[in-house]
C-alpha cells in the first residue's frame, strides 16, 4: 500500500529511509512548537497557539504527503508570525480590541486567495517560468540561509555588543558553540561511512551531549531535559479556534487589504523559494527544470494556511528545514507523512520535543546548507549575463538580509532590468513581467510608508 501511495521504488528509496528522513525533518522543525507560542503568545493564548500549531502543521503536511507526494514539511512560518504579533497586533492595530482576531481573519483571506491562485495555476507558472540559472541561485542562497539559521542558533555567529562589526564569531568557551561543532563533525563522519540516518543521529547525539553538559554544570542555559510538570493543555484550543473579526475588516477595508497583501507577499515567495531549493536538492526537478505536480504542492500550502487560521495560528508555509530530511534520503510523501505524524505525537509528548535545543538541530541545518550550496556549481557563469546576475543576487541577498523573499525579489528585478537594458526585453515571459511589476509596487509601497 505504501508503494502504491508514494511510489518508493520509482524514487529509489525505502520505507526505513523515508521514516528516518521524516523524523529528521520533524526534529529540524520542532523548534517552531516552542517559538510560535512564544511569539504569538504575546497577543494570544500561548497554550492554544501550541495546540493549533501542532494540528495545523500535521494537517498541512499530510496534504503535502498525499496530494503532492513530496518530502516537504509545513508549519507556521517564521517572520510571518513575528509580523502577525509585533508589526500588526502590537503596532498597526494597537488599541483595537483583540487585534489577533483581525490578523487571523487576514490570514484566512490570504489562504483563500492562495487557493484561487492555485486553481488558476499562477504559482505553478511562476515556479516553472523562473530561468534555470536563477533556480540554482535560489537553491544555493537558501542553503546559505539555512546554514546561517543554524550558526546563529548555536551562537557561532553573533551580533557583537560593541557594534564594532555587524557580525562576529561567538565564544569558543560557549557550550552551545562547541556542542554544535561536535554534532556537525559527527554528521559529516557518519555520512562519510554511509551510515543511514546520519543527520538524525547527529541531532540526537548533540542533544545527549547537551544533557551531559547540563548535569556537569558546563551548560547553564534553559534546561534541555523534558519537563512534564505542567501536563497537557489540549483544551486551550478553544481560546484560538475560529476567532475571526470580519466586521472590522469590512469597516477598514483599505487597511485590511494592506495587511492581507503583506502576508500574501512573504508567503508566496518564501514558499516558491523553499520548494525550488528542496526540490532541486532532492532531484525532483525534471530535465527542463520544471517541478511535476507543483500545483498540488501549492494547494497543500494554501489549504494548510486556511486550516491554520481556523485553528488559531499564523500563516502555514513550506519549511526550508525540509532540506534536512532530503539530506537524510527523503524523496517522497512518506517523509512528509512521518513528519506529520510526529506533529500529532508532539501533542502528548510536547515536553520531549520542546526540550531539544536549537543548537542541537543547528548541525543538521549547517550540513544541509553545505549540500544545497552545491547548486551553485550548476550555474553557467559564462552564459546569459542576466541569469548569472540574478543567480548571484539570490545567493547574496538571502543570507545577508535573512529573507528568502528578499533574495527572490532582487534576483528577479535585477534579471528583468538587465534584460531591458541589454535590449532583450522580448525574452521576459508574461509571468516574469507580472512578478517584476508586483515587486516594484511592493518597493514603492515600502518607500511611501517610510517617507
Amino acid at each position: 500500500m505504501l508503494e502504491k501511495w508514494f511510489k518508493l521504488e520509482e524514487h529509489g528509496t525505502t520505507v526505513k529511509t523515508e521514516i528516518i528522513a521524516g523524523l529528521t525533518t520533524f526534529l529540524s522543525m520542532a523548534y517552531i512548537l516552542a517559538v510560535n507560542p512564544s511569539i504569538l503568545g504575546t497577543v494570544m493564548d500561548a497554550n492554544g497557539v501550541f495546540v493549533a500549531t501542532a494540528i495545523a502543521s500535521a494537517f498541512a503536511t499530510f496534504l503535502m504527503a498525499f496530494l503532492a507526494n513530496y518530502p516537504i514539511g509545513l508549519s507556521a512560518g517564521l517572520g510571518l508570525n513575528a509580523y502577525f504579533a509585533y508589526t500588526v497586533c502590537l503596532g498597526e492595530l494597537a488599541g483595537e480590541a483583540d487585534p489577533f482576531k483581525i490578523c487571523l481573519t487576514a490570514v484566512f483571506v490570504e489562504g483563500i486567495i492562495f487557493i484561487l491562485l492555485s486553481f488558476f495555476k499562477f504559482r505553478e507558472r511562476l515556479i516553472n517560468d523562473i530561468p534555470q540559472n536563477l533556480k540554482y541561485g535560489i537553491s544555493a542562497g537558501i542553503g546559505l540561509f539555512i546554514a546561517l539559521i543554524g550558526l546563529v542558533g548555536a551562537g557561532i555567529v553573533i551580533h557583537p555588543e560593541s557594534n564594532a562589526t555587524i557580525v562576529d564569531i561567538g565564544s569558543w568557551t560557549n557550550p552551545e558553540f562547541v556542542l554544535c561543532l561536535i554534532g556537525l563533525l559527527i554528521i559529516v563522519v557518519l555520512v562519510y561511512y554511509n551510515v543511514k540516518g546520519a543527520v538524525l543521529i547527529g541531532i540526537l547525539a548533540t542533544w545527549v551531549l547537551a544533557m551531559i553538559a547540563e548535569k556537569t554544570g558546563w551548560y547553564t542555559g534553559v534546561s534541555v531535559f523534558p519537563d512534564f510538570s505542567q501536563g497537557l493543555q489540549l483544551g486551550a484550543i478553544k481560546n484560538t479556534a475560529f476567532q475571526f473579526n470580519f466586521g472590522w475588516a469590512a469597516e477598514h477595508m483599505i487597511q485590511f487589504i494592506a495587511i492581507v497583501f503583506s502576508f500574501l507577499y512573504v508567503d508566496l515567495f518564501d514558499t516558491v523559494g523553499t520548494v525550488v531549493g528542496v526540490a532541486d536538492k532532492a532531484g525532483l526537478l525534471d530535465k527542463d527544470g520544471k517541478l511535476p505536480r507543483v500545483d498540488k504542492v501549492f494547494l497543500s500550502d494554501a489549504v494548510g494556511t486556511v486550516a491554520g487560521s481556523c485553528l488559531g495560528t499564523s500563516t502555514v508555509t513550506s519549511f526550508v528545514e525540509s532540506g534536512a530530511g532530503v539530506a537524510a534520503g527523503g524523496r517522497t510523501g512518506l517523509t512528509a507523512f512521518t513528519t506529520g505524524v510526529m506533529f500529532l505525537v508532539s501533542l502528548v509528548l510536547s515536553p520531549v520535543f520542546l526540550a531539544i535545543p536549537s543548537f542541537a538541530t543547528a548541525p543538521a541545518l549547517i550540513y544541509v546548507g553545505m549540500l544545497m550550496i552545491q547548486s551553485a556549481a550548476k550555474i553557467k557563469f559564462d552564459g546569459d549575463l542576466a541569469d548569472v546576475f540574478g543567480a548571484y543576487l539570490a545567493m547574496l541577498i538571502m543570507p545577508m538580509t535573512y529573507s528568502i523573499s528578499n533574495g527572490i525579489m532582487l534576483a528577479i528585478i535585477g534579471w528583468v532590468l538587465v534584460k531591458i537594458f541589454t535590449k532583450r526585453a522580448k525574452e521576459v515571459s508574461v509571468v516574469m513581467w507580472i512578478i517584476f511589476t508586483l515587486f516594484v509596487l511592493r518597493i514603492l509601497a515600502l518607500v511611501t510608508n517610510f517617507l
